[in-house]
């Protein structure tokens, strides 16, 4: 065969030179041009792009607010997911007991999320031993190694697992909330790992011998994990300071005694197990809440499981009933009445402020600045791979219209109180529809009819699913 027929043709579809040369000669920069040239050439897109009208209709104010104290910070991590999941339970805790701030140690979660990612993963590798490195499978077990990102399930099946505990307890380290070089090194080591497992099977050994091989791994993790987080406590002693609110007006004047607490709002030192600890001061049974989720491309009341999305071995996949947005924001609004807050997840690339704390549909009128038309739908999202969900925070408010309708959404956000407005986000209805994805709620709030598809067996949708990514 010639060499010449091994070459590839010329598409039809080329950009040919009298194309582009159509191009060229076909535009002529107009004096509108110009002006938004020399704008977007000197300035930021974003600051010239935010639609002043929207602004111009917050102010601010809610009709039901969660209370609570404090804003995390999950720092240069991924962990939205589990912050969120937390501070879905600290109002409660802070409310309950009184206490003038209080914050769970997320470090501690941490710990246990990568250990037992490192087994999923290793058990990914034993499970699909003789599967070709081109399969699509292995590429998302592969490629999802040890990211910090996860769902609601996740948070919940490590504190059913593992318990909860303070901040205190387990503070923050430099690479619990710097993770990129930390998650670098771990995912080195389990590739590592990894090889020797399939070396050994290529070998001819059993499942016991690799299973043995991934037990000795995981004491190298374990280590690599004490010496980078901390190692986790089994039991510990706490106390908490109450606020002045609850103070004892029975007090006193001490003035003159040789002797005084240091500080009479201070509770008993206890002592306590994880376990022991989430039961005492948080209690909710994490398996009645439920997953509703807003998938454009799919069929509504129908319940779905997306594969591979689970960080503790024999625990189920991440599972959900698909709703319209009208009646997620309807049993959120419930669940908020209740006083609960909820853990959400969205995607977080389109239309958030975050020097002013908002997200509103077209916060930014790009089509104006560049007379363009960029209107997608969120079902065409999904279908283009560009819908994405990639961050999860807490419901805190709500505030109704004079017919009693959702107009907008207070947020707890975990990125520091000099993001948004002190930490927290007004999310506008519009928003909601377009780019809120999922709520996690308890299942009383929940219309009998929606919790009766939980009932049927669930369409599992690929690892790979668009839209459907861990956070």
């Amino acid at each position: 065969m010639p060499h010449s027929q091994l070459l590839p043709s010329v598409a039809s579809g080329n950009l040919t030179s009298g194309f582009l040369t159509e191009l060229r000669e076909g535009y002529t920069m107009d004096a509108s041009d110009q002006a938004c040239h020399n704008a977007v050439t000197n300035n930021a897109i974003n600051s010239l792009a935010l639609n002043r009208n929207v602004m111009r209709g917050d102010d601010g104010h809610f009709s039901h607010r969660i209370k609570s104290k404090g804003i995390m910070n999950q720092q240069q991590s991924g962990r939205c997911w589990m912050f969120a999941a937390l501070n879905v339970m600290r109002p409660q805790v802070i409310r309950d007991y009184g206490m003038e701030g209080f914050q769970f140690s997320t470090v501690y979660l941490q710990f246990w999320d990568k250990l037992e990612k490192a087994n999923v993963y290793l058990e990914s590798i034993i499970e699909l031993r003789d599967t070709d490195f081109l399969d699509r499978d292995w590429e998302m077990v592969n490629k999802m190694t040890l990211e910090d990102g996860g769902w609601w399930n996740f948070a919940a099946s490590l504190v059913e697992k593992y318990g909860v505990i303070p901040v205190s307890v387990m503070p923050e380290t430099y690479s619990s909330e710097h993770t990129a070089t930390f998650n670098h090194i771990l995912e080195r080591l389990l590739t590592v790992w990894a090889s020797r497992i399939l070396e050994k099977h290529e070998q001819g050994c059993d499942e016991d011998s690799l299973r043995e091989e991934k037990n000795t791994a995981l004491k190298d993790v374990y280590r690599f994990l004490v010496i980078n987080l901390g190692e986790p406590p089994t039991d510990f002693e706490w106390r908490y300071k109450r606020s002045k609110s609850n103070q004892d007006a029975s007090s006193g004047d001490t003035k003159g005694e040789a002797c005084v607490a240091d500080d009479q709002n201070l509770t008993t030192l206890e002592h306590y197990t994880p376990q022991s600890f989430y039961k005492k001061y948080v209690g909710l049974p994490l398996s009645e809440y439920v997953c509703l989720y807003h998938d454009a491309k799919n069929e509504l009341n129908k319940h779905y499981s997306l594969g591979r999305t689970q960080n503790i071995v024999g625990k189920g996949d991440m599972h959900y009933v698909n709703v319209a947005p009208s009646s997620m924001k309807k049993i959120a609004a419930a669940s908020i009445f209740a006083n609960e807050p909820l853990w959400f997840a969205v995607d977080m690339k389109f239309d958030h402020s975050m020097q002013h704390g908002i997200m509103e549909h077209q916060l930014y009128d790009y089509e104006a600045l560049f007379e363009l038309d960029l209107a997608v739908s969120k079902e065409d999202r999904i279908r283009f791979h560009s819908g994405i969900v990639g961050h999860a925070m807490a419901l805190m408010g709500v505030d109704l219209d004079k017919n009693g309708e959702p107009r907008k959404w207070l947020v707890e956000n975990s990125w520091g109180e000099d993001k948004g407005d002190k930490g927290a986000w007004t999310l506008h209805n519009d928003w909601f529809d377009e780019h809120v994805y999922t709520i996690i709620v308890h299942k009383r709030h929940v219309p009998a009819e929606t919790l009766a598809c939980f009932e049927d067996a669930p369409r599992e949708l690929p690892a790979w699913y668009p839209s459907m990514r861990s956070m």
